[in-house]
Order: structure tokens, then C-alpha cells, then sequence
């Protein structure tokens, strides 16, 4: 195998294996401690309105729905998981696949906040680091949390 095939499938693996523990995770923050889940049709909507040239919203919650909003946001959700990965490999290279070890994962994972913080929130209608959210600080604890994105995905009660 080419290093280059095995860096495509090792990112896409890393990525969306990743992706699934956290996704597991937020199911069981959702149903024992009562946080609020990922809402992914929310980015989905916001995705959705990109090739109409909307980056940008007031509330997504109020933002025309998107058809497959749904679908759109799952699968981008998975990519920038798969994204992140890459990242990963990238830097660390594929020595850091075959034998991995904690911190360069959490140091790409806590990079991965940028997004969420400058713009996931913004661009969804909550602000920078959710600041146009009448809690947020609830809203950026979920995303430091290993909620991740939940506070992110949602402009609905409690955020909004």
C-alpha cells in the first residue's frame, strides 16, 4: 500500500471512529445527565445555504430549512472529524497512526475549537464564542465539554 492510500485511510478511520466515540458520548450525556445533544440539522441548514452565498445568520433556527438539511449536517459533521485527522496525520505523520499516544490527539482536538468558537456560532447566529446567547458560558462549557459542538449545533432553548 502507498503511503498515500494509507494516509487516506487512516484519516478517514481515525476520523470517523473518532467522530462515533464523541457522538457516543453525547447520547449519554443526553440521556443520564440531561444535556443537550447535537442538533446537526442545524449545520446541515447552515452548509445548505452556502451556495446561495449565506455564511452568515441571525438565528439558523430561524433560517429558511434546507432540503436534506439533516443529511448535509451528519455528513459534514463526519468530514471535519475526518478532517481533523488529517490534520493529525499531517503533522505527526502516519508513525503517529501506527502507534498513537494521547497528546497529539488533544492537541489537535483542543485546536478544534476554533471552529466552533469563531465559526460554527458566529456564522449560525450565536456570536463569537456564543456571546449573542443569553447563556454563554453554559454554551461554551457544552463545547469544551466533550459535548463538543453540541452548544454549537443549537440555537434553541437553552441558548436562545
Amino acid at each position: 500500500m502507498t503511503e498515500g492510500l494509507e494516509f487516506v485511510i487512516r484519516a478517514a478511520l481515525v476520523g470517523i471512529g473518532a467522530t462515533a466515540v464523541l457522538d457516543l458520548w453525547v447520547q449519554f450525556t443526553k440521556h443520564v445527565l440531561g444535556l443537550p445533544g447535537s442538533n446537526w440539522g442545524r449545520v446541515g441548514r447552515w452548509f445548505g445555504h452556502f451556495p446561495r452565498g449565506r455564511f452568515v445568520h441571525d438565528n439558523i433556527a430561524e433560517a429558511s430549512p434546507v432540503r436534506g438539511e439533516l443529511i448535509i449536517g451528519w455528513a459534514a459533521h463526519y468530514a471535519m472529524g475526518i478532517i481533523f485527522a488529517a490534520v493529525l496525520l499531517a503533522v505527526w505523520g502516519l508513525e503517529w497512526a501506527r502507534h498513537p499516544t494521547l497528546l497529539p490527539a488533544l492537541i489537535v482536538g483542543l485546536l478544534s475549537l476554533v471552529g466552533p468558537f469563531f465559526i460554527m456560532q458566529p456564522g449560525m447566529g450565536a456570536g463569537i464564542a456564543a456571546s449573542k446567547t443569553p447563556k454563554p458560558n453554559a454554551a461554551r462549557l457544552l463545547v469544551l465539554l466533550p459535548t463538543r459542538f453540541s452548544a454549537s449545533v443549537y440555537m434553541d432553548p437553552p441558548f436562545s
